[in-house]
């Protein structure tokens, strides 16, 4: 059987004449900051000492001893490497084993018999994109870093999010693989179902040594604890076999069944299977593949109508309203993020209500760490193929690796069932046609052929049980412009830039693949990341870790449109730059849900960082929720009410039903005067069919008059609210708020737990405790909340190291009067 040997202690990296410590999996900046060599990059503007790591080569080491390699009962010991970031010549005793240059491949070395020194020397990213450079010429880029040279991380680069921290190393496992005869070298299993039976087609290719070039050879493989088993014969290097599994429980999304996971198992075996396939085969084991999948189908209708073009996933037969987030890498140093980091990450994101998370195609292919995860929660993956706001060449050597890249890729990761779609790029097409690319191509290769020819063939011939789609934002054709909201994907991104967010509620997207809203991390993220610093938003730390293009600006305005700008306030600005972000999210999503099923899909820019910075996310670069996080929450529910200015008929009432069973909702409306005095009400019955949405205009007797300042509408149903104002919040007559709080210990000896129950005596709008105030650790399980007079709201913390009523007060905040 072949025996596998990691390699992952006794690595040194070469710096200046030491050798230093090396961890695998890792990187450069890491064995250096644990060397004490480097400041860490996260903190203040050590970001900028540090680029210099980036700009030189660097080489680590370790011995092969011949006891590896030499003798012993394989005839074979192979070399692998799961990932090297990203230029490298591998060496053994000094003699070239290799040579790579993609940082998303899989690489694979014959060593048998071969033992001594063995050096993997890493060139400079930088030195790498201008040789490929100098062979291909000049390509548009949206930032000025050459990442479309080098197929490596593109944020590694930088991004209006990220840092630039240009790794290198062995970022994922190396080890030895010793084998005799043959191996398994590719593993496809096709999982498919129809009328309730499940089908596993599985592909096999095998690997053979030169003395079992000639020896028979065959598979078995089996679904379950023998629910279904199945054997093949080997000829020459493939194997097909199918298998079958009656009444198979469905996998599906999280909110509409339970996610079963089915083991397959496959074992290579040196000798014959019978002819008829009916009883194993007898003969020595070589090597075995495991895997869980599940068992579901999933299309993508693209069906035009008389809105334009659509873009609805369905799996399973039932059409889904996608609630879904983008994802990054959760660290810029990869390497750190481990198994439990990406189960509470996800567990996190699947708490928020998301049934979909779509990897961007400026980061990385995950880890199966993540995947497996999502097959477990029920989390839908949509992956883009690594390019992302760039003109890519399309000539060698690049060509081949794009190729060699996506095949690795796309074998490793079909076998889990929450992956639902294949995405070619994010944002090219589009650039092409918008960013005054096309002219500068002057007819030069620019990524096209990859995204509208090479992937969607790989993906029709290694994995046809998914859709493709060979962009994000695409139309379907290039009959209609690339990001036309009726057809096809749509990123909305003149809201943030220039607009209100109110004017997300100007269209009807057919599916809005990104959109979203900046605003800072949290406070005791910020006082992590920027220690000693006298906190501003234009103070030194706070200009550094904020990296996109006039991002403050763009906050202030954002502020401005619906609030006094606080000046010489850093934690009122901090306050009111996360309700408008949390705002801006809901505002989107709920009018998008509400025109289900002419919108199938909203997909939030992001919701996780790679490092403490002010951006779009919900969760922060150390790990803490933003408001937002818990609007994400409201807003994705299975069950959403919702108040939207309309027209002139009024302001509209929508109601969402995301859950089977029809929703039987008592809506009761009323106008509310300033001081919490009720001026109307009026009681609504609406009965909503399972998956369904439905809108209808407020009873006139119940809208305030168009701009008033004095009086407000708000919409209860169970637990469920929603608050309309005629005007902006900086024109409304808010009443000073007044409010007791009542500290509670609920867990008698349990320090650190504390219920917080908030009393309002006027109206307080968007109540936020912000409970990192209270200790880095502290966590509250409740965001914004709008109060009127005489109600009341039990806030519960956790992990408080400050809990006297002083402190929780100070901790506090809701809008005030202009």
């Amino acid at each position: 059987m072949k025996e596998v040997v990691p390699l992952t202690e006794g690595w040194s990296l070469r710096h200046s004449e030491n050798l230093l410590p090396a961890q695998v999996p890792g990187c450069v900046h890491t064995d250096l900051l644990t060397a004490g060599l480097i400041p860490d990059p996260f903190i203040g503007v050590n970001e900028q000492e540090v680029a210099w790591i980036g700009q030189r080569a660097w080489t680590y080491v370790r011995d092969l001893r011949a006891a590896d390699t030499v003798g012993g009962p394989h005839e074979r010991t192979d070399l692998v490497f799961d990932g090297l970031d990203t230029a490298a010549t591998v060496t053994l005793d000094g003699r070239e084993l290799g040579r790579t240059r993609n940082m998303h491949r899989r690489y694979r070395f014959d060593v048998t018999g071969r033992h001594g020194p063995l050096a993997v020397d890493f060139a400079s990213a930088y030195d790498e994109a201008a040789s490929v450079r100098a062979l291909t010429g000049e390509r548009p880029n949206v930032y000025p870093e050459p990442f479309q040279y080098i197929r490596k991380m593109a944020c590694s680069f930088g991004w209006d999010w990220g840092p630039t921290l240009v790794t290198a190393g062995m970022w994922r496992p190396v080890r030895l693989e010793r084998w005799s005869t043959a191996r398994l070298a590719d593993v496809r299993p096709l999982v498919t179902v129809h009328d309730g039976t499940g089908r596993v087609e599985v592909r096999v290719e095998v690997e053979r040594t030169a003395q079992g070039a000639a020896r028979p050879l065959a598979v078995r493989a089996t679904v379950g604890d023998g629910i279904a088993e199945a054997y093949g014969v080997v000829e020459g290097e493939h194997a097909e076999l199918t298998l079958e599994v009656p009444d198979a429980s469905l996998w599906w999304p999280r909110g509409y069944g339970e996610q079963p996971l089915y083991d397959l198992e496959l074992t290579l075996v040196e000798g014959e299977a019978a002819p008829d396939a009916d009883r194993a085969p007898e003969g020595r084991p070589l090597d075995s593949w495991r895997r869980r999948i599940g068992f579901r189908s999933v299309e993508l209708d693209r069906s035009a109508d008389g809105h334009g073009t659509g873009f609805t996933l369905v799996v399973n037969g039932e059409r889904v309203f996608a609630r879904g987030v983008n994802w990054i890498p959760d660290d810029v140093f990869p390497s750190r993020v481990t198994p439990e980091r990406y189960r509470t990450r996800l567990r996190q994101t699947a708490e928020a209500g998301v049934d979909l998370v779509r990897i961007w195609g400026g980061g990385i292919y995950e880890d199966d760490a993540f995947y497996d995860a999502c097959d477990e929660l029920g989390l839908m993956v949509w992956q883009d193929f690594l390019f992302a706001c760039a003109a890519y060449p399309e000539e060698q050597p690049l060509r081949g690796e794009v190729e060699a890249e996506a095949r690795d890729n796309v074998v490793r990761l079909m076998p889990h069932p929450s992956l639902v779609l294949w995405n070619g790029n994010n944002e090219n097409l589009w650039g092409f046609r918008d960013w005054d690319w096309e002219p500068d191509l002057r007819g030069d290769s620019w990524g096209g052929g990859y995204y509208l020819d090479l992937l969607p063939r790989i993906v029709a011939e290694l994995d046809p049980t998914r859709p493709y789609t060979a962009g994000s934002p695409w139309s379907g054709s290039w009959d209609h412009h690339p990001n036309d909201p009726a057809h096809g994907t749509h990123h909305s991104w003149e809201v943030w830039n220039r607009r209100d967010y109110a004017e997300y509620r100007d269209s009807v997207p057919r599916f809005v693949s990104e959109f979203g809203w900046q605003a800072p991390p949290a406070m005791a993220t910020l006082r992590r990341a920027l220690p000693g610093e006298r906190l501003a938003p234009d103070s030194p730390g706070m200009l550094h870790h904020q990296k996109a293009e006039d991002g403050n600006g763009k906050l202030n305005r954002g502020v401005e449109r619906h609030f006094v700008l606080p000046e010489g306030d850093f934690d009122r600005w901090h306050y009111l730059t996360q309700v408008v972000q949390a705002r801006a999210i809901a505002a989107g999503i709920e009018h998008w849900r509400s025109h289900w099923p002419v919108c199938a899909g909203t997909v939030v820019w992001q919701i996780n960082d790679c490092w403490p910075v002010s951006s779009w996310a919900a969760i922060d670069g150390d790990g803490r929720l933003k408001p937002l996080y818990h609007e994400l929450r409201r807003v994705y529910a299975d069950r959403l009410l919702t108040l939207q200015p309309g027209d002139d008929d009024g302001p509209v009432l929508a109601v969402v039903n995301q859950s089977a069973e029809p929703w039987q909702a008592h809506v009761r409306l009323r106008r509310l005067r300033a001081d919490g005095t009720e001026a109307a009400e009026h009681g609504l019955d609406v009965t909503v069919a399972g998956r369904s949405a439905h809108r209808q205009t407020v009873p006139r007797d119940v809208v305030p008059a168009p701009g008033s300042a004095r009086e407000f509408l708000v919409a209860d149903s169970e637990d469920l609210r929603s608050v309309h104002l005629p005007v902006p919040d900086r024109d409304f007559a808010y009443p000073s708020p007044h409010y007791d709080v009542v500290v509670e210990s609920p867990l008698a000896g349990r320090t650190g737990k504390v219920e917080v129950v908030v009393t309002a005596h006027t109206l307080v709008r968007d109540l936020l405790l912000q409970a990192d105030r209270l200790g880095p650790d502290a966590v509250c399980d409740t965001g914004l909340r709008t109060l009127l007079p005489g109600e009341q709201v039990r806030l519960r913390v956790t992990g408080a190291t400050e809990t006297g009523a002083n402190a929780v007060r100070a901790a506090l905040f809701c809008v005030e009067p202009a």
